[in-house]
């Protein structure tokens, strides 16, 4: 559909009101940071990193044994950067989808699978046992095909995945899907029923940092790790007021630069960028249907994820990924004011049917993505510290497994999670500036090619695919 001027005047006023923060981080349940650590600490296991990762493993560490001393530290506040600001997707994936996990793991894409639904099963369960408030709910997610090429694709991906035995999905036709879901744009899609959970990420980061504090966490909010270096017997790391001394380190910092200097070239943060409407009036929500409250994902490369608040806002999010030269990571870089009218735009494209609604919120954050766009491990300084990085949007459930692998890593004894090639290989390094930006650069040229163009991918994205490069909105 094309967009008339009418079309871009009425998105932008939709956005007349909208507050450039995260919709998540002003919840009224937000509780006070921590005082930031001042003078020595000393502990056996040293978590750097507030979001997901750190606090899955600090609590981890707490539940396989709870007499180990674990201090974790932030260095602003517990889950203000990505694990606040993200969609609230919680998938079991751990290898960014079937179709990336078939092209890169297809020997061991079963025990993938197993072990994703695992942690998600195991998410679910610390969600109920620690009482965590976060509108956890296992809707699934429904693959949305738009242009005729995506429905092809979808089909394609559901025979292989029934080829491969795996449960759960359903493939819907357009008059199945647009009766869940209802917009003009919808042309079929592939229902993940169990796979995927929404909830309210902010809150899941809160619930976390309560429950470790509860299990006995030391955690030190404005505290960043400033540098890492061997000590006798273990690891030292400075802090603007204070230094920890450790036997063993967990690196949860993600798209921050890691304090293991080696692997910095691993990961470049990428932009992307989100808008929430005010709640839907009971006429509106009729209007799209939305019954069952899935999330939803277009099948473009640069693609739209989209999903209903506790309290009937929709997210809309994704389709711009932005990466800054020189990979920089800079606050000013959270609020994008033509991506926000551009999804606007393609909001009121795929909902006509609810031309009037206004947004609230529109903001965005740095997310770390990898040229496998999914995690890789690892351990440094004679595996006394561990790491996990490279989660490229989808570390909300991946995460969890992420924290288990650092942990079996730094215990030194082989598991069935350590034994996987995933863990056991690393992603391509991107190349320095100029080259990543002038790279990345053409890589999005071409991925927005593709999608016009009947998902025919060009030399260059050909290119990308046989060395293993690439890059994922």
């Amino acid at each position: 559909m094309a967009v008339t001027r009418a079309m871009k005047s009425a998105a932008r006023q939709s956005l007349a009101g909208a507050q450039p923060v995260p919709f998540w981080l002003e919840d009224p349940g937000r509780p006070e940071a921590l005082p930031a650590l001042t003078g020595d600490e000393k502990c056996d296991l040293l978590v750097i990193g507030g979001g997901y990762s750190g606090l899955w493993t600090a609590l981890i560490a707490k539940e396989r044994e709870p007499g180990r001393d674990v201090v974790l530290i932030e260095g602003k506040e517990i889950g203000w950067a990505a694990s606040g600001r993200n969609g609230g997707f919680c998938a079991a994936s751990l290898t960014h989808g079937l179709g990336n996990g078939l092209a890169r793991w297809p020997g061991e894409l079963a025990k993938l699978e197993e072990l994703g639904v695992a942690n998600l099963d195991a998410i679910a369960d610390t969600v109920a046992r620690y009482t965590i408030d976060c509108d956890f709910e296992r809707t699934g997610e429904i693959d949305v095909a738009t242009e005729p090429h995506q429905l092809e694709e979808l089909h394609e991906m559901y025979e292989e995945a029934t080829k491969l035995g795996f449960g759960g999905l359903e493939l819907l036709d357009e008059d199945q899907l647009r009766a869940e879901v209802d917009s003009p744009t919808f042309l079929g899609g592939l229902w993940d029923r169990e796979g995927v959970a929404m909830l309210h990420p902010a809150k899941l980061a809160w619930g976390l940092k309560r429950t470790c504090l509860d299990l006995g966490v030391r955690i030190y909010e404005h505290t960043p790790g400033l540098s890492l270096t061997r000590v006798d017997g273990g690891m030292g790391v400075r802090t603007p007021y204070g230094k920890v001394r450790a036997e063993q380190v967990a690196l949860g910092t993600n798209v921050f630069p890691s304090l293991v200097k080696r692997l910095r070239p691993y990961t470049v943060p990428v932009y992307d960028y989100a808008l929430m409407t005010e709640p839907l009036t009971s006429a509106q929500l009729e209007s799209i249907g939305w019954h069952r409250r899935q999330g939803l994902g277009d099948a473009a490369n640069q693609f739209h994820y989209f999903r209903l608040s506790a309290d009937n806002r929709i997210l809309w999010g994704g389709y711009d990924a932005i990466y800054q030269y020189g990979k920089k990571v800079r606050t000013e870089y959270d609020d994008r004011p033509a991506t926000y009218a551009k999804l606007a735009e393609q909001f009121f494209t795929c909902f006509p049917q609810l031309a009037g609604v206004r947004f609230s919120h529109a903001w965005g954050g740095a997310i770390d993505t990898c040229s496998r766009f999914s995690a890789f491990f690892g351990t440094a300084h004679g595996g006394r510290v561990a790491y996990a990085a490279g989660y490229t949007g989808l570390g909300v459930g991946a995460t969890r497994f992420g924290a288990d692998v650092m942990l079996d890593l730094l215990s030194g004894e082989p598991t069935e999670r350590t034994d996987l090639e995933m863990v056991r290989t690393k992603p391509l390094p991107f190349p320095p500036e100029p080259v990543a930006w002038a790279g990345i650069g053409i890589t999005k040229w071409s991925l927005a090619r593709a999608d016009e163009n009947g998902g025919r991918r060009n030399l260059w994205l050909k290119a990308m695919d046989r060395v293993g490069l690439g890059f994922d909105s």
